[in-house]
């Protein structure tokens, strides 16, 4: 322990002498109340320290206690199921405890030290074990089994291998050479857990959405970005995808949102089911809680606190979905330090540093081979929403991330207008994992998957390009093989695009239904254009009774699907062909 003492505050930032000896991210007790804070800068005896909590009424002269540790997450059985704040305090028992508001300087264990857990050994004494190998597990919950690892670093000959209930503090294997694993682990926030190796991305991150499967797919262990203005649909997006996706656990961080939106998702999450095992969703996620009003330095620890638990439960050999909202307001919290810092602004008032700290977070997702003698393969796919001031993408949030990110999906605020959700524009949205998911999609959807994709983005961007002749000569003015690109350009957008985040049937849809009805569409756009040359009139294609059943594609059940749209598509080609005259 080394104490010094304040000599000067400034709003988040503290500036304390007499601590020599202390390292950067060290985390540091702040004044008589003991906030907790961490080491951003050393000179000489002075340290820098980022306080986590309000720092008012905070004296010159009061003890700063630097641990000489950085700030250590505990990761272990019943993470799973919690709510933490951003220094992973357990927020439900601080509530039980304080009331509505934490007192400040308030410590909490972010596991239960008291609940017991049954464990079930699979190492055994004698056993030579290195990092990442598995001792043993415990059934977490109903639906995640926890694995109780090695920690990176550690191993040795075991002497002895506990079994029973046993509570997270508790030994559970010894080595000869006296070195004691716990149930549970600490891991430095900031550092990245290691792993044997980066897989490429090649699988699809399925999220049964369709515009963002079909149109601008993200891989496993990959990471996007949501940019959009207020009201256009991110917090929503991130939800369905939290309930929807194809992902074992899924973790996420409301960085310095609105209290209202923070409280609908603690009171919202724990009511959705699962829809794989008919559990509460609770069951697999884990909620990291930073409202607006909280210190905005705890803003920027939230986001190392879930990514650090996504790492743990990766490397178990789980796919983690960690849901980022909002990443502008971690970015917001950088400024405001960096300016409390006196640190030379960059673009916007932000700091010169802001893309590096950017890059590193979101590096630290992808898809791995697990340490470990059994070779387990996890993943950690990042969706993060950006919300930029006024709905401006040139803003330097969205631009850093845009550099790096895999996939981009716009959020249109005319879109949102309009009520088309998920407002996600088609023509300034892309993926960069287009070309590695495709055999994927190719051997377990269709082989010609791709090409229906790129026909009916063809017919959007088409669309686009017509409606400014449409705008100065209107519609009825336009060649019939126009007019039929528009009309199906319409069909795409209201009965493919647009998608009911609440509907039993249409919230989550299957690749192989996407497929379907997109061939369907791009079917009949393939049949206009060809009786078109054979002298039928637009009007006879359009005036044709199957019409309503396309319309309603999407409230058709998933295990009815593959029937009805071919089906449909059968039907289609029946009474369009009849229309020809030879």
């Amino acid at each position: 322990m080394i104490e010094g003492r304040i000599t000067k505050v400034s709003g988040p930032v503290v500036e304390a002498e007499g601590m020599s000896g202390a390292r950067m991210y060290d985390v540091t007790f702040v004044g008589r109340l003991r906030l907790i804070g961490e080491v951003i800068r050393l000179e000489g005896g002075t340290a820098v320290i980022q306080v986590y909590e309000d720092t008012s009424g905070l004296e010159v002269g009061e003890p700063a206690v630097c641990t000489g540790e950085p700030l250590l997450l505990e990761l272990g059985p019943g993470m799973l199921s919690s709510i933490y704040d951003g220094v992973q305090r357990r927020l439900p028992e601080l509530a039980a405890e304080y009331g509505d508001y934490i007192t400040r300087g308030t410590v909490s264990d972010p596991l239960d030290h008291e609940k017991t857990w049954e464990f079930e050994p699979r190492a055994k004494a004698g056993d030579r074990v290195s990092e990442g190998d598995v001792l043993g597990y415990v059934q977490e919950t109903e639906v995640i089994r926890h694995l109780i690892m090695v920690p990176p670093g550690k191993g040795g000959v075991l002497t002895e291998v506990r079994e029973g209930a046993l509570k997270v503090t508790d030994v559970v294997a010894v080595t000869e050479d006296g070195v004691e694993f716990h149930m549970s682990q600490q891991w430095p926030a900031r550092i990245a857990r290691p792993v044997v190796t980066k897989l490429d991305p090649e699988l699809p991150f399925v999220t049964g959405t369709r515009v963002l499967d079909t149109f601008f797919p993200v891989a496993q262990g990959g990471y996007s970005i949501i940019p959009g203005g207020f009201g256009t649909g991110k917090t929503v997006t991130e939800q369905t995808l939290a309930k929807w996706a194809q992902a074992d656990v899924v973790i996420y961080v409301g960085c310095g949102e609105r209290g209202n939106e923070m409280t609908e998702v603690l009171t919202e999450f724990p009511e959705l089911e699962d829809v794989r095992s008919g559990l509460p969703l609770m069951k697999r996620t884990i909620l990291v809680a930073n409202t607006s009003n909280m210190p905005v330095a705890a803003r920027e620890a939230s986001i190392y606190t879930g990514i650090t638990m996504a790492e743990y439960y990766r490397d178990m050999g789980y796919d983690v979905a960690m849901m980022a909202d909002s990443t502008s307001r971690w970015g917001e919290a950088l400024r405001e330090v960096s300016g409390r810092l006196e640190e030379m602004p960059g673009e916007e008032g932000y700091p010169a540093y802001l893309a590096t700290r950017i890059a590193d977070f979101y590096e630290r997702c992808g898809r791995a081979v697990c340490l470990g003698s059994d070779e387990r393969t996890g993943s950690i796919t990042v969706v993060g929403a950006v919300s930029p001031p006024g709905g401006d993408f040139s803003e330097p949030m969205t631009q850093n991330s845009l550099r790096i990110s895999g996939a981009f999906w716009a959020l249109d605020t005319s879109l949102a207008h309009r009520r088309h959700f998920p407002a996600i524009s088609w023509l300034r949205s892309y993926s960069l994992y287009l070309d590695q998911v495709e055999d994927w999609y190719s051997n377990n959807v269709a082989m010609d998957w791709k090409q229906m994709r790129d026909k009916a983005m063809m017919i959007l961007q088409k669309e686009a390009e017509l409606q400014e002749i449409v705008q100065l000569v209107g519609p009825d003015a336009l060649p019939d093989f126009a007019r039929a690109t528009l009309e199906v350009a319409r069909m795409l957008r209201e009965d493919y695009l647009q998608q009911f985040a609440f509907s039993d049937v249409d919230a989550y849809c299957e690749p192989s239904k996407q497929f379907l009805m997109l061939k369907v569409i791009v079917g009949y756009y393939d049949l206009v254009q060809e009786l078109l040359v054979k002298g039928v009139t637009l009007k006879e294609t359009l005036d044709v009774p199957f019409r309503s059943r396309i319309a309603r594609m999407k409230e058709v059940p998933a295990e009815e699907a593959t029937e009805q749209l071919e089906s449909l598509e059968a039907e289609m080609q029946g009474e369009l062909r009849k229309l020809i005259r030879y």
